[in-house]
């Protein structure tokens, strides 16, 4: 986006702004809004200040009021990702970084750096690099995932559940996600608390950011390393031996993009979904009257708070116009499912229940939707289910206000979820989770293997009372006979055992997804 006005080609061109320094607004250069400092700590309620007054594209100022458009509406934002011939990932061709406005050590730069990666490539590169990873996302065995997921959430949940409380971020949903993700990329071996803080250290961006990826990147090239020597049935192994030949630094680098944009964006999912399905009055009481089901709670959370408000970014590869606005060759564009999701014109209703309508824009879309989206639901959909399936009467354990969110431009994150239950054992992590202690095991019923027939029994002598002596020997004398005995209670009948009933069809199909 240039600094200057373009010409008025509508009501919402940058002309009709006033003019830069007024007293109203408080704002960078140009009169625009800052997405960052003061006047930004409310993001979404910024969004829709924009939207009334720009319409569905707004100019905006980045870290060191470096100039971008945000994307606010949904039918704007899909044509942005599904328009490669308009708009690109490549962001060499960003007029800003081709004038120096953008330094090198600009808070985004990590974000908006070009990399050569597939989710940064055009054309046949992009063809090439996709191909690899869609075909070794293709490879993993869906029911393989989920049987994984209930038992990672076994073990977790093993770790907490005798203390009756929890803390469902930190203890739950940033340990899920990587425990899948390194078993899916072929290395569970280095998933452990260290991993996960390395990963939440380096997305965040602390001093020891550096040390963090640091630590995660040499997990991921010793993993290289021995797949390419050693290849087995895994998604790391697909990627080395997909036709494309990606090179070991390419091979690197897509496991870094795939470990890193699915951790983040399924912790956001899990613990969004988890607060929702325990503090949303329209889903705690559908989930327990059996109405809503856990994926439909899911995909809720996907259109309320997708785990990133932005994506950064795209840029124009020409002059074009977008929502109304003018958009000159080099701009940049802030791709925001955020805003996009609650866009009024089709959501005039936000309380309105979106079950059923996937039309969202938390996965993006065009050649650079989220391959991964897949395992993405998988975790958050068993994570939950088998939380509550463990846990089933998990409650929060503080106010709804008292819970606390860290903001940036590119996502919201669920600082804690607070929660208390009743006391429950630990279960095997091999075998589906259940609301409490496993049952016994069944009775053995005793069963006879004595097949002699009835005719060749050993025949069983009369009473002594019956028997007569031989002829020609005196008999006994007569004697007062005895009163008979009172005949013994019959004992009650044994009921007969019954197998157990076998499950209904739908129930079997459920446990065969689920991989028990």
């Amino acid at each position: 986006m240039t600094p200057e006005h373009p010409t008025t080609t509508g009501p919402h061109d940058l002309a009709l702004d006033p003019p830069p320094g007024c007293p109203a607004h408080g704002r960078g250069p140009g009169g625009l809004h800052r997405l960052y400092g003061p006047g930004a700590e409310d993001l979404d309620d910024l969004y829709e200040q924009l939207r009334e007054q720009h319409g569905p594209v707004a100019p905006v100022l980045l870290h060191d009021d470096v100039p971008m458009w945000v994307v606010l509406g949904h039918a704007e934002n899909m044509h942005l990702v599904r328009t490669p011939s308009q708009f690109s990932r490549d962001s060499r061709i960003w007029t800003p970084l081709l004038d120096g406005a953008v330094k090198p050590d600009h808070p985004l730069m990590p974000h908006i750096a070009w990399q050569p990666i597939c989710s940064h490539a055009e054309g046949d590169e992009h063809k090439r690099l996709r191909g690899a990873v869609t075909a070794a996302m293709a490879t993993i065995d869906d029911r393989s995932v989920r049987r994984y997921i209930y038992r990672s959430t076994q073990r977790l949940v093993n770790r907490f559940c005798e203390r009756g409380r929890a803390e469902l971020v930190g203890q739950f949903a940033e340990h899920l996600p990587m425990a899948v993700m390194c078993h899916v990329i072929g290395m569970p071996e280095e998933y452990d608390d260290r991993m996960v803080q390395a990963a939440r250290d380096a997305l965040k961006g602390t001093e020891t950011a550096i040390a963090s990826h640091t630590y995660v990147m040499e997990a991921l090239s010793r993993l290289t390393a021995r797949r390419r020597a050693d290849p087995q049935d895994d998604f790391t192994s697909h990627l080395i031996r997909d036709p494309a030949g990606l090179t070991d630094d390419e091979v690197r680098e897509h496991l870094r993009l795939v470990l890193f944009a699915a951790y983040e964006a399924t912790v956001n999912l899990l613990s969004n979904a988890l607060r929702m399905v325990l503090t949303d009055p329209r889903f705690l009481a559908q989930l327990n009257g059996g109405q809503m089901t856990v994926p439909e709670a899911v995909e809720q959370s996907l259109w309320d708070e997708p785990p990133f408000s932005t994506v950064f970014a795209y840029f124009a590869k020409q002059d074009t116009e977008l929502g109304g606005q003018r958009i000159r060759r080099g701009d940049g564009l802030l791709f925001a499912p955020a805003p996009g999701n609650v866009d009024p014109r089709i959501r005039p209703d936000l309380s309105a229940n979106m079950q059923g309508n996937r039309a969202h824009l938390a996965f993006g879309g065009g050649p650079h939707e989220c391959p991964g989206q897949d395992i993405g639901r998988a975790i958050a959909d068993v994570g939950v289910d088998a939380l509550l399936t463990r846990l089933p009467d998990v409650q929060l354990a503080c106010a709804e206000e008292d819970l606390r969110w860290t903001t940036s431009i590119a996502s919201r994150h669920l600082v804690e979820l607070p929660v208390r239950f009743e006391p429950k054992p630990q279960q095997d992590v091999m075998v589906r989770p259940t609301h409490g202690a496993l049952p016994p095991p069944r009775p053995v019923i005793p069963v006879s293997l004595d097949f002699t027939p009835a005719s060749t029994a050993a025949p069983v002598a009369p009473p002594l009372a019956t028997r007569l002596p031989p002829p020609g020997e005196p008999r006994p004398a007569a004697t007062v006979p005895r009163p008979a005995p009172e005949p013994a209670p019959a004992p009650e009948p044994t009921p007969a055992w019954e197998p157990a009933r076998r499950p209904n069809a739908w129930r079997r199909f459920l446990a065969w997804w689920r991989g028990y």
